[in-house]
């Protein structure tokens, strides 16, 4: 952006001044009707943040209303979700034509397929990303400029600015105050993502009240601290012009901004500048307190005068002309530079090419190999070839096995670390630093900039899952193809101790809907679990992998059988009717299902062994491929073998070699072995258990907890 650029729209915006107490009101009137329709709802921070929408929306972001997905938009990102009436009225306002103004009316109401629902949702034109937890939508706004950045310094040539928008993010309070937040604004401080502007809508209000009971932090000097520019603008609610220079003068800066405006939360009502106004309905009395106190006649209700129409009626042709104008760009680009331009259209598209399965091995070492290793083997030449991978981790590089021949850093180019791994904007790999939470939500943006424009992998020690939890949730609820890699998943990880062990995380992500949880058991299994994570559109994705060795099944394991969730591993061919077992093998404990197995067999049982990395995707089958499985038609005796929480394993087994407790810090087969993880102890145990069914056959019909 120029500075004759940056000025224009201050010059229209002040040739427009006269008409902005106008304008002001009749927005704050139709939220405050809004909200007053059904009672409840959250008026009084879209009140405040007026000036801030029509800054924004009539002056300075350029997007198309008659096109909500034009590649080379400017994202908006309403990270304090709650105030969405905001940017569900200037969508009405500037020309989206399915956010009509009864369709505005449908906020809060019990209409089904309200396109205003009480959080912005993803799935509805013109919002970006999902956001009502506060901190994820100032991480995902993030995530979106690193994605920007990406994408100019690829594909941009002299001439050619094919990829040139703004992130712009709005936050108040309360965002400034969550974890997620803050590791984001560190991170993107530490990147300089200088396309990354934040709005914030300072009000001093929360819902306890003034924000000083908690925080009475410098959120300047937090920010510049950051590698942050800031700016000021002191009459927030009212001064338009002012907003307007700020957010240009943003655009001009070599780091992200934050735009400090002072606001004054539901400004004209009777609960002005209180916690009460925040998240309720003024009521009856106080709607028409307020249309006294601006100037509007009682019975406006939802009224938007023609002029306040005629007022934006520029956005339309401006928002087309911005299209129009890329359009030609690209036009050009494509004749300067065919086979980039080509490699950029299937960036656009989300494609990727029909023979990538080519680059993952189609054999692997036989000896003893820990997944973590085995997924590196899988992804590293995916990644390496494909750039469509973003890979992250949260600072755990040697331990992840993600670092592929000739990987590039995504690094601010003007600096230099003092540890030598520097980089530029065209690097795939991240570095996160120890921030796991941001790091997942920041995954959300890049995910979401464009779907399937990226694939962005993080990667932790799976415990640590536990702090990115909230932005794996939201990555799910949004459905965004985001690849989660959880190393050191089991008691195996050893002396880091319970601490580092992971007992019950494994339950959450199981139940949580669109995300498949994969635990492999060797490297054939790891190969079929980022197959299905690749392939997946609609699910987030965690792999689960191991920091130990893992014995290699290539007899038994089958890499296009994980896609069914689970799978007979090892069976010798019995016939079903003479089954007398079957025991469930998961991820890193195989070899104890595989090695108890063998003694049963020893002692004359008939034992089929199963497969079972990924519950979800075993429901998705058919009823009849279950039950060719697991034979629960019959109630043959079951038992899962798996050193985390029982739960979840009645669906499929009649009993379980499971844990009850917290690990214990010993090396890994040391504690496997103290909490019952071992081979002949497991058949005796399940050798009891038979003789305890055929001696009262209805003990098959209630779980039975046999560690």
């Amino acid at each position: 952006m120029t500075v004759s650029e940056s000025s224009a729209s201050l010059i229209q915006a002040k040739q427009d001044q006269t008409k902005f107490d106008f304008m002001l009101k009749y927005y704050r009137n139709l939220i405050v009707d809004l909200v007053h329709n059904y009672k409840g709802g959250h008026g009084g921070g879209p009140n405040g943040m007026a000036a801030i929408g029509f800054a924004l929306y009539k002056y300075v972001m350029k997007y198309n209303p008659e096109n909500p997905s034009y590649f080379n938009r400017d994202r908006f990102i309403l990270s304090n979700g709650h105030t969405c009436l905001f940017q569900y009225a200037f969508n009405h306002l500037v020309g989206y034509s399915h956010m009509t103004l009864e369709e505005l009316k449908s906020y809060h109401s019990a209409e089904e397929e309200s396109l205003c629902p009480g959080h912005p949702e993803i799935e509805h034109p013109a919002i970006e990303v999902t956001t009502g937890p506060l901190g994820q939508g100032i991480a995902n706004a993030v995530g979106m400029a690193v994605a920007s950045k990406n994408l100019a310094a690829t594909y941009n040539r002299e001439g050619f600015p094919v990829v040139d928008n703004t992130i712009f993010c709005m936050v108040g309070d309360a965002c400034l105050q969550e974890g997620p937040a803050l590791e984001a604004i560190s991170f993107a401080g530490s990147m300089r993502l200088n396309n990354l502007v934040v709005t914030y809508d300072n009000n001093q209000i929360s819902c306890d009240g003034s924000v000083d009971i908690t925080n009475t932090e410098d959120i300047n000097a937090k920010f510049i601290a950051c590698n942050w520019n800031v700016i000021d603008v002191e009459n927030g609610s009212m001064d338009i012009c002012a907003i307007v220079q700020a957010l240009e003068d943003a655009k001009l800066s070599d780091k992200p901004t934050l735009i400090n405006i002072h606001t004054v939360i539901g400004l004209s009502t009777p609960w002005e500048n209180t916690a009460a106004v925040h998240g309720a309905d003024i009521g009856a009395a106080n709607v028409l307190k307020f249309k006294e106190t601006v100037g509007i006649e009682a019975d406006k209700t939802f009224y938007i005068p023609d002029e306040m129409y005629k007022y934006f009626s520029d956005i339309k042709p401006k928002g087309q002309a911005y299209e129009a104008q890329w359009n030609q760009l690209i036009t050009s680009y494509e004749a300067a530079y065919p086979e980039l331009a080509a490699e950029f259209q299937i960036k656009i598209k989300g494609e990727l090419p029909a023979n990538w399965k080519d680059y993952i091995p189609t054999s692997f070492p036989n000896a003893d190999t820990p997944s973590r290793k085995s997924g590196g083997l899988v992804l590293n030449p995916i990644a390496q070839h494909l750039n469509q991978f973003l890979v992250g981790t949260a600072d755990l590089s040697p331990s992840v096995n993600m670092i592929w021949p000739g990987k590039v850093d995504f690094q601010d180019p003007k600096k230099e670390t003092a540890c030598g791994l520097n980089g530029d904007y065209t690097g795939r790999y991240i570095h996160y630093g120890i921030r796991e939470h941001a790091m997942c939500a920041i995954a959300n943006g890049i995910a979401a900039y464009n779907k399937g424009t990226f694939i962005p992998v993080t990667s932790t020690f799976f415990m640590f899952y536990l702090y990115a939890a909230p932005a794996v949730r939201m990555g799910a609820l949004m459905n965004l193809k985001v690849i989660h890699v959880g190393t050191h998943d089991s008691i195996g990880t050893g002396e880091d101790g319970p601490t580092h062990q992971p007992i019950a995380l494994a339950n959450f992500y199981r139940a949580l809907p669109n995300l498949y949880y994969i635990r492999p058991a060797d490297s054939l299994e790891t190969a079929g679990a980022y197959e299905v994570a690749i392939e997946a559109e609609g699910y987030s994705s965690i792999i689960s992998e191991s920091r130990q060795n893992l014995v290699q099944y290539p007899e038994n394991s089958k890499r296009d059988a994980v896609k069914f969730g689970a799978y007979v591993f090892d069976d010798f061919n019995i016939p079903d009717a003479k089954k007398d077992l079957i025991i469930i093998g998961v991820g890193s404990e195989m070899c104890f299902a595989m090695g108890s197995a063998a003694i049963l067999r020893s002692q004359g049982y008939n034992v089929r062994v199963v497969s079972f990395p990924c519950q979800r995707l075993f429901e998705q089958q058919s009823a009849e491929y279950r039950h060719s499985v697991l034979m629960r038609q019959q109630m043959i005796p079951t038992v899962v073998i798996e050193a985390y929480a029982p739960n979840g394993w009645e669906r499929y087994a009649t009993a379980g070699i499971n844990m009850k407790t917290f690990g214990k810090s010993l090396p890994g087969m040391v504690c496997y072995d103290f909490f019952g993880y071992n081979k002949e102890k497991i058949a005796t145990k399940v050798d009891a258990y038979l003789k305890q069914i055929k001696d009262t056959p209805s003990v098959v019909y209630e779980f039975q907890d046999l560690n």
